[in-house]
């Protein structure tokens, strides 16, 4: 029962419970059953709760859609109380840091049912595109151990890979949600700014989204539905939908006009993941869209932006660390944090408020003229590759004394394609249409104009029904 369970994404498991097949305790207990017998090879879920997980199983649980459903939370800003809260941080596990109150996303969550089993691994503070914290050390690919998940939610990403969960909370600040979706064969949405709260921790108008990593567009949708509804004091709302986005899964969106880009405009591009979009476009040609070689102008810009994005980047790994020194009681050294973390913060903290502020000036226009190609181009969606290269080996990106950026930097093509769009805010989906000559998952990604992401559901759930990849699991599945 528990690989067939395993095998059921999460609105499936959902409905056993509610049509009496199954009770929320089988369920989390199940789930609990294949964490311990394939994290000690994976190293996904780092902090576990499953005692606590299985007294909320057996008592009362809100009537949500998802009631008695087994999650994980990213162990980065979205809280729950009671649990440890590291953010892959060595100083905060040192610390022994615990949390006292759930986050807003967390409080989601659990109204829908969700029953939380622990949290998953995650770069020091998210901040690179792959998931090999000192701290934790790196979670592994089920595709194939030797290599890496992404990040920064590859503790994510390798927890619904391999079946521990149908589906686990991930974030998104420049593709640390369609990163890891891509390099381990998921569905990875980040949606628009302003589509669920990110409070009390942090605050709406920035890069960073949150949602999930999952294996159908239907668990998406769905866990879309129950999460985005905004709290008081959000700064920034996105456009309520017009209706619940699960019922625009099976809907046809029409003849869409589409446009794609197959390679990087700031550097090389890996032939499987071009094949990929070029097959994703000849796909979306024969469901009968109308797609054509264009993208906006603005990205021709790249370096430029880049360097905006990085200025912004660097800025905000500083302050995260002066905002959690409370956590930790004490300011942070230089002992606390990895050496790429720190060289990271020390770079942030050499640009002055008016560097910041021209940075974030560029990164303003860049959203403004990137949805003039959506507004007035007359386009519907932009296609992808969602990465520039297949996952790399374990150790390729990981920053050490010697070459302390070298994680940031080496995690640059891995971010090219989805980057610009938490400048714009955009929603951007990866889709898991390819699996490599090495037996590697690859991504395409599918953009939307701000507040669409039912245009995205749509055109992804055509895809999935050619597609069908969530019959096609990891070796280590199984």
């Amino acid at each position: 029962m528990i690989d067939e369970l395993a095998r059921m994404d999460a609105v499936a498991q959902a409905a056993l419970v509610r049509d009496g097949e199954a009770t929320p305790v089988e369920l989390v207990g199940a789930a609990i059953d294949r964490i311990e017998a394939l994290d000690p090879e994976l190293n996904a879920v780092i902090h576990r709760r499953f005692e606590r997980a299985l007294t909320e199983a057996e008592g009362e649980l809100p009537d949500g859609p998802f009631r008695g459903v087994p999650f994980l939370m990213k162990d980065l800003w979205p809280t729950s109380a009671g649990d440890p809260l590291h953010m892959g941080i060595q100083g905060l596990k040192d610390a022994g840091y615990v949390h006292p109150t759930d986050s807003n996303l967390t409080t989601r969550y659990r109204e829908a049912g969700f029953v939380i089993l622990g949290r998953t691994n995650t770069p020091e503070l998210g901040l690179v595109a792959t998931t090999e914290p000192l701290a934790h050390g790196p979670s592994r690919n089920p595709w194939n151990p030797d290599f890496g998940t992404g990040g920064s939610s590859g503790g994510a990403g390798a927890a619904v890979a391999s079946g521990m969960v149908p589906a686990a909370n991930a974030s998104d600040g420049g593709g640390s949600i369609r990163i890891p979706a891509a390099m381990c064969g998921l569905v990875g949405l980040k949606p628009s700014r302003g589509r669920g709260s990110m409070g009390p921790l942090r605050d709406e108008w920035g890069v960073s989204v949150q949602h999930v990593v999952s294996h159908t567009v239907r668990d998406t949708a769905a866990i879309l539905d129950v999460s985005w509804p905004p709290f008081p004091g959000d700064g920034v709302v996105a456009p309520p939908p017009a209706r619940p986005y699960a019922e625009e899964v099976g809907v046809d969106p029409g003849r869409l006009r589409i446009g794609f880009l197959d390679h990087s405009l700031a550097g090389e591009t890996d032939d499987e993941c071009t094949s990929a979009t070029r097959d994703a476009a000849a796909l979306l040609e024969r469901l009968g869209h109308d797609v054509v070689e264009s993208h906006p102008e603005v990205m021709d810009r790249a370096d430029e932006f880049a360097q905006a994005f990085m200025a912004n980047w660097a800025v905000g790994a500083a302050a995260s660390l002066q905002s959690l020194e409370p956590f930790l009681g004490r300011p942070f050294t230089e002992d606390d944090v990895e050496p790429g973390t720190w060289a990271l913060a020390e770079m942030g903290r050499a640009f002055s408020g008016a560097d910041l502020a021209v940075a974030q000036g560029l990164m303003h226009v860049m959203r403004r003229e990137m949805s003039v190609w959506w507004a007035d181009g007359g386009f519907d969606l932009l296609l992808t590759p969602t990465t520039a290269s297949p996952p790399p080996p374990i150790g390729e990106l990981a920053s050490t004394p010697e070459e302390p950026l070298r994680g940031l930097f080496g995690s640059m093509p891995y971010a090219a394609f989805t980057s610009p769009f938490n400048t714009t805010g955009q929603p951007a989906v990866s889709l898991p249409t390819r699996i490599t000559a090495a037996g590697l998952p690859v991504g395409v990604q599918l953009v939307a104009a701000y507040g669409r992401e039912d245009v995205l559901i749509q055109v992804a759930a055509q895809v999935e029904a050619e597609l069908d990849w969530a019959a096609t699991r990891a070796p280590i599945f199984g």
